[in-house]
Order: structure tokens, then sequence, then C-alpha cells
């Protein structure tokens, strides 16, 4: 018993050093700009399989990267939903979407590497999928969505989407330089991740309470492409 222990022990930390030195070379080179073998290198690995016997794939990896830091940023964000439940105020709701997360990385010390794996992530169209699901996976994310909803009735829809989108991009990347800068030692415009979030959370409220411009019908249709229908 006492043997089967020890070996899970080592895979469980084996893994773990996978995990860590996947998601720093990511963050500095890129998710096309990585391989496995140069993963299980990093990692202290001599098996150049490592990679695949532990995740499988590169997309297994990936996967295991983001499950690792959701569980504490969903932890954070449950705990701020109880504490917010029925507010009105679309201040609330968009601080829920933006503090647990700049809380992990706080968490995580200096330096880190999860923002710019994220935004290297989402960028890349082979694994802007997998982020994506696992994010809507998360109970408390799926909650803050549906009550900033509520709070604003009248947005149509296609801006909601827009905006979703918008606040998205916004969150990874300037979380992502906001990492970057505090582990190259650079000056930042908020001196904390308490402070980032603070006007992160002030931008994207006046980004979700903007004014509605109605799209234009846009131009009218030639006389030659009504005759080519």
């Amino acid at each position: 018993m006492s043997g089967r222990v020890a070996r899970s022990e080592r895979v469980a930390a084996t893994r773990e050093t996978i995990l860590s030195a996947a998601e720093r070379l990511f963050a500095e080179h890129g998710m096309a700009g990585v391989s496995n073998r140069q993963i299980g290198q990093e990692a202290g690995q001599g098996n150049n399989t490592a990679v695949t016997y532990h995740f499988g794939s590169k997309e297994g990896l990936v996967r295991a990267i983001v499950r690792r830091r959701t569980g504490p940023v969903e932890d954070v964000r449950r705990r701020m939903v109880a504490r917010v439940d029925g507010s009105s105020e679309v201040r609330d709701w968009v601080a829920c979407m933006v503090e647990p997360l700049a809380q992990h990385l706080d968490d995580l010390g200096t330096p880190s590497w999860y923002g710019r794996f994220s935004a290297q992530a989402l960028a890349d169209p082979a694994f802007r999928g997998i982020v994506s699901r696992e994010a809507m996976e998360s109970p408390s994310l799926v909650r803050t969505g549906e009550e900033l909803r509520r709070c604003l009735p009248d947005l149509p829809a296609p801006v909601r989407r827009e905006r979703q989108d918008m606040a998205r991009h916004l969150i990874v990347h300037t979380f992502a330089e906001h990492e970057r800068a505090l582990a190259e030692g650079e000056p930042t415009p908020r001196g904390s991740w308490h402070e980032a979030a603070t006007g992160l959370t002030d931008a994207l409220t006046g980004l979700w309470l903007a004014p509605v411009t109605a799209p234009s019908a846009g131009p009218e249709p030639s006389a030659a492409g009504d005759r080519a229908r």
C-alpha cells in the first residue's frame, strides 16, 4: 500500500511540475512556439513523451492548466456572488467577473504566468475553444452573466454579445500586461492587483452602461446587384 501511495504522490508531483513548466513556456513563447518535448525538458523529464503520457496531447495539457486555475478562481467568485446576491448594480456583477481572477493572480505571487498564458491561448484558434468552454462551465460565472442581463434588460442581444467579447478581451489582456510589467519590474498604472481590478471594473462598468447607437442599414444595393439577385 505504501508503495502505491508513494508512486501516486510522485505522479502527482510530476504532473504539477509539467503544468508549471508548460504554463510559463506558453506564456513566454505562445502555444505554437513550444513543443511537448521542450516542456518535458523544462520540467526535468528525461522521457521525451512525458507530456503525452500524463496529459495525452497538447490540448489535454492546456485544458489541465486552465482547470488548475479555475478552481481557486471559482471559489472566490462564488463567495463574491453570495455577498452581492440580489443587487441591481451593474458594477457589483462586473466586479464578480474581474476581481476573482485578479485575486488569484495576486495569490500566485510575482512572477506569475497565467495571465499571459490566457492571452496566448485565447489568441490561438487551436486552443481558444478549450479555454472558452472551461470558463463557461463555471457556475458562478454563468450566474454572474445572468444577473448582468437582469440588470440590463433593454440591451439588445447583438450589443450584449459584442460587449461580452469586448469585456473578455479587456480582462484577459489588461491582466496579461499587468502581470508582464510586474514580472519585468516595470511601473504599472495601478500599484497592486486589487487596484488594477478596481480600475478595470470601473472601465467595464462604463462599457456595459454606454449608450447604444443603432447600426445603420448599410448602403443601398446597386441596380446591378438587384439584377443579379
